[in-house]
């Protein structure tokens, strides 16, 4: 239904879009997530129709609405401000599309109970947005959207100022609203666990430019880059040497990985995510050895990190181990993910030289098939 074509905007000789080409799914949670001042709100600006961009295209139903009004689109806004009238009540607010539509009163009567009904707040009609919570002004916005029957609800971060449990609660909220509209949401956020939480497709962005599109589990599992696998959730993200297909050398222990299609000896990077790390006792062969620094509780597991030559490693595990110890850390081939290094590479993690890697590869190379043995046994 919606589709973005090599989208560019920019204010002067800034260049806040470079390149943007995203197909929206229909009826779908997209989330278009990134850091401030990545583009992500421009762009929902141009989706919106209040902004128009320098070049490229916005596709809706096989039509050209790049220079379309936003009261022309069939597409709403919900703004991160809300923007409710305050010296309207919930009923006006709610109304308000609709009388510029010149609906008549019977309609736009049944329209605010449908939509307060929907949203969980029958009986607010009368009251004015001052002596709402914000959650309720959030939903109140997006009644005040729905009403109009859009196909496409435009979210620019909704539950950004909201407090932890309540935005979670909303979380879901909109989850069920999209179930039961049946309609698309573009959601633009820079919380990641919201965009994975919420969304059926996630669009990760920096610096103006479109790094991964996915699944929320692909975002996850196989980020492209140094970028978005530091972005999205929590990683180890180190310096490593592809000795060949799947035989991967960082922190001077060679592992077993999934990976290939790499050139021997290639520079890459390895990313580890912190809960897939097992830490055992120091001194196995095939775990990297290092001390731990610091322990930190955060409810239903342990944070903890582990000096490993110099390089902060982050483990999180259920099981209390004390600062201080020596601890091994195991980690399983399929917990291992390979990377090109990237114009990121650099920012994120350890970036060291190779030298003491490349040391040892050849003597790596040569013990492979006697250590892998060893690495099954164990």
């Amino acid at each position: 239904m919606l589709t973005i074509e090599h989208l560019n905007c920019g204010y002067g000789k800034h260049e806040i879009l470079h390149d943007i080409s995203v197909t929206i799914p229909d009826k779908k949670i997209t989330a278009i997530v990134g850091q401030s001042g990545c583009g992500k709100t421009t762009l929902l600006r141009i989706l919106g129709g209040f902004e128009n961009p320098d070049s490229g295209k916005v596709i809706f139903d096989g039509k050209d609405i790049t220079s379309l009004a936003p009261n022309k689109r069939q597409l709403n806004t919900v703004f991160q401000k809300y923007a409710l009238f305050t010296h309207m009540t919930i009923a006006e607010n709610i109304a308000f599309g609709l009388k510029i539509k010149g609906k008549s009163k019977s309609y736009i009567d049944d329209k605010i109970h449908y939509a307060l009904k929907l949203v969980n707040l029958e009986g607010y009609q009368n009251r004015y947005p001052d002596s709402l919570s914000g959650g309720q002004q959030q939903r109140i916005a997006i009644a005040r959207a729905i009403v109009n029957e859009p196909k496409v609800l435009l979210l620019d971060e909704p539950l950004g100022a909201l407090d932890l449990k309540l935005r979670q609660d909303m979380q879901y909220e909109l989850i069920r609203l999209k179930n039961e509209l049946g309609i698309t949401f573009i959601y633009v956020t820079h919380d990641q666990e919201e965009a994975l939480t919420m969304s059926d497709t996630v669009v990760v962005m920096n610096g103006g430019k479109v790094q991964q599109i996915g699944t929320p589990e692909d975002i996850y599992n196989e980020p492209v880059n140094a970028f978005v696998a530091d972005f999205i959730g929590e990683s180890n993200i180190v310096d490593a040497v592809m000795v060949r297909d799947y035989v991967v050398r960082f922190g001077g222990v060679t592992f077993d990985c999934l990976d290939s299609g790499f050139a021997p000896n290639e520079f890459v990077e390895a990313v580890v995510r912190p809960e897939d790390i097992r830490l055992c006792d120091p001194g196995h062969k095939a775990a990297l050895t290092g001390t731990i620094t610091d322990v930190v509780f955060k409810g239903v597991f342990f944070e903890i990190f582990v000096d490993v030559g110099g390089f902060i490693w982050m483990v999180q595990t259920t099981h209390y181990h004390a600062a201080g110890n020596t601890v091994g850390m195991y980690i399983e081939p399929d917990a291992i993910h390979i990377m090109k290094r990237s114009e990121y590479s650099g920012e994120f993690g350890d970036y060291s030289t190779f030298s003491d890697e490349m040391d040892h590869i050849s003597d790596a190379d040569y013990n492979w098939e006697e250590e892998s043995d060893e690495q099954s046994g164990s």
